[in-house]
């Protein structure tokens, strides 16, 4: 099992008719990859409350293997919906996947 993060990159939209195939995605990439994910948010332009579900599962899921999630290159509308709902104060957040991964190596 590597301690390099996994990197998750989804595109467009995560919402109520997606949210279900990018957690059975995010769950087969840290089952296959190890406990650190960064879910590069780089290209997601809408994140709904079911997307939120998948992002907060993700966080879940990697603390109870023992490994972290960084979120990285949000847009600002989805900084903006991820201060909203607090998830800034409990994820922590990079301004890209190079910073984020970099985040990895300190720990």
């Amino acid at each position: 099992m590597s301690t390099a993060p996994a990197i998750f990159s989804p595109v467009g939209r995560i919402d109520g008719t997606n949210a279900a195939a990018a957690e059975a995605e995010l769950k087969s990439i840290l089952e296959s990859d190890g406990p650190n994910l960064i879910l590069d948010l780089s290209g997601v332009d809408y994140l709904s409350s079911a997307g939120l579900r998948v992002v907060l599962v993700a966080a879940k899921s990697t603390r109870a293997s023992g490994g972290k999630l960084v979120l990285a290159g949000p847009r600002p509308a989805i900084s903006e919906i991820l201060a909203m709902s607090g998830f800034d104060r409990i994820i922590e957040t990079a301004p890209d996947v190079e910073a984020a991964k970099a985040m990895f190596s300190k720990s």
